[in-house]
Formats: structure tokens, sequence, C-alpha cells
């Protein structure tokens, strides 16, 4: 009985660790992009295509100002798209900007 308890204790601990690693795994690596309708896109004026961004609505934005320099932006350089802290577990657009845009140092 002692063989059996102590292999389902190991196994438990193993599929536990197991579990925890394919977690970060996951969230390191967000897939799915943000829509422009999804609402907190939308409460911050996130645009995928910063030539679109209405600059009535916002008069601070500037053409220089994209996702991809942005400090929130977590992406490698020269990829199309990556993480925001924003938007966590999805993608923003490189070539995107919302009304959080914060210049990267």
């Amino acid at each position: 009985m002692k063989s059996t308890r102590r292999s389902f204790v190991i196994q438990s601990a193993l599929f536990g660790a197991a579990l925890v690693g394919a977690r970060t795994v996951v969230a390191a690596a967000p897939t799915a992009m943000v829509a422009e309708t999804d609402a907190q896109a939308t409460a911050l004026g996130y645009k995928a295509d910063a030539s679109k961004v209405d600059k009535a609505k916002f008069p601070k934005y500037t053409a220089e100002q994209k996702c991809a320099g942005c400090a929130l932006y977590q992406g490698k350089a020269g990829e199309k798209a990556g993480g925001c802290a924003l938007f966590p577990g999805k993608q923003v657009s490189a070539a995107g900007w919302c009304s959080a845009w914060a210049k990267k140092a």
C-alpha cells in the first residue's frame, strides 16, 4: 500500500508542475488579436491601423505614435503584432494605437 500512495503523491506533484508550466507558456504567448469592438479597446480608442485614429476625438495623437513604440507593447522589434499590458492574453497590431500610448524609453 505504501508504494501506491507514494506513486500517487509523486504523480500528483508532477501533474501539478506540468499544469503550472503549461499556464506560464500560454500566458507568455498571446495569440488572439484584440478586436477594435472589444469594450476596453473601444474605451481606449484602439485602432489596429493608427492612421485611422479619429484626430478630432484624440487631438494628442501624432502619426509617429504606434503600438510598437509604446512602453506597454510587449512584442519584439519587427513583429507585426505583440502583447500589450492593457490587453492580457491578446495581441495588438504593431501599427496600432490607443489613448494610453506612452513613449517607450
